[in-house]
């Protein structure tokens, strides 16, 4: 093969294996679940890490909680969702001119010896800080409050117990976190101690709710969960009979959990719990039957639910974040 056709044939297949991994970078991403529910005052703030859960969560993403500002929400949502050189419009641009590079070489054109190459590369970069340059002076135009406020729950990360500091008890599986009068997040928040037999709830929650979704049981789904999760379920179980879908979830086996944070707020009592757990998880065509999206296979997900109950009353599921 001449030396331009090897070159050639190894700009095309860079040009493909880099085109397929953001397409599947961005199917893998839409299939992952959301993040919705309310968490007190709590909501716009990240849970606190955990040994189930160990990697950074963001706040939660839809929520009837109102933000506590504007500013301040603007602010958080750009320091976690940072639009990269692959995200968002300079995204759609990268991959319009890979497309069209790709398409360019199959017709013959661009690419035409390693000058053509090393060009388009160039290219690429340039248009690529262009694009960065942009989008840094839209975001400094539409949110100038944003630019010097102080982030929204001061404690966040930060009111993390280290593992000096913190005294542990271990129960049901459960890592909870022994929490003395310290400075709590908020005047209205103040950290409380869960005992094993709110574990032991949080475990059952976690095989109930799943069922009663599998089963889409909207009465049972009222008992389990608040009206805020409810309302999301439903419209998720809506979408899922207009397609003529049905999600089934079957054999949920909890692997491991521990408390994130566990706290009140007058008469009402909140815990966030990271979830490990295995399950069977798949859409089936309501008509034929068949399975059209997953297989019947454990797959293993984790997850933070948020668990809440006025004093004296029953705990029951009032957000879920993934993990």
């Amino acid at each position: 093969m001449p030396r331009s056709g090897r070159i050639r044939f190894v700009a095309l297949f860079m040009s493909l294996f880099v085109g397929l991994t953001l397409v599947s970078t961005d199917f893998a991403e839409a299939r992952r679940g959301g993040s919705f529910g309310s968490r007190g005052t709590r909501t716009w703030q990240a849970p606190a890490p955990t040994r189930t859960a160990p990697n950074p969560t963001g706040p939660v993403e839809r929520s009837m909680t109102p933000a506590p500002n504007a500013a301040t929400r603007q602010q958080q949502t750009l320091g976690q969702q940072r639009p990269g050189l692959f995200n968002g419009f300079g995204g759609s641009l990268m991959r319009g001119l890979l497309i069209g590079g790709l398409f360019g070489m199959l017709l013959g054109y661009g690419f035409g010896g390693l000058a053509g190459a090393l060009g388009f590369l160039v290219q690429l970069l340039l248009i690529g800080l262009l694009v960065s340059l942009a989008m840094a002076w839209f975001r400094s135009r539409r949110d100038p409050a944003a630019a010097g406020g102080a982030p929204f729950g001061g404690n966040g990360f930060g009111n993390a117990r280290t593992e000096a500091s913190e005294a542990k008890t271990r129960a049901g599986g459960f890592t909870i976190p022994r929490i003395g009068g310290g400075a709590s997040a908020a005047p209205v928040s103040q950290d409380i101690t869960l005992d094993k037999a709110d574990l032991d709830t949080f475990e059952r929650r976690l095989a109930e709710v799943q069922k009663a979704f599998s089963d889409e049981d909207h009465a049972a789904l009222r008992r389990f969960s608040t009206p805020e999760m409810v309302s999301y379920f439903s419209e998720e179980l809506a979408g899922n009979a207009k397609r003529g879908l049905r999600n089934e979830v079957r054999d949920v086996h909890l692997v491991s959990a521990d408390i994130s944070e566990a706290w009140r707020e007058g008469d009402t009592d909140y815990a966030t719990a990271a979830f490990g757990y295995e399950s069977v998880d798949f859409m089936r065509d309501r008509a034929t039957g068949k399975v059209v999206e997953g297989d019947e296979r454990l797959t293993e997900t984790t997850e933070l639910w948020t668990f809440v109950r006025p004093r004296g009353g029953e705990w029951k599921l009032s957000a879920i974040q993934g993990a």
